[in-house]
């Protein structure tokens, strides 16, 4: 997973979205563990995913992450 990443966040104007990053694998985990990043996130990287915004729950180490850090959320 190693790539420079993106992720939508929601924001509190007018419902908009924006795009964060790029992010190297180190922040995405911990994003990911501190719960800002979730398996609803939608993700993006030129490497992995060729552009397209996927999300987090398609990209396998990133849920498999997100799984051993939040054992009581339903996947």
């Amino acid at each position: 997973m190693s790539a420079d990443w993106y992720f939508m966040k929601s924001g509190f104007l007018f419902r908009r979205q924006r795009r964060v990053g790029p992010i190297c694998e180190m922040e995405l985990l911990t994003r990911i563990e501190k719960g800002e990043v979730t398996p609803d996130t939608m993700m993006s990287s030129t490497s992995k995913t060729h552009g397209h915004w996927i999300a987090m729950r398609e990209i396998k180490p990133a849920i498999k992450h997100w799984n051993s850090t939040h054992p009581d959320a339903a996947a």
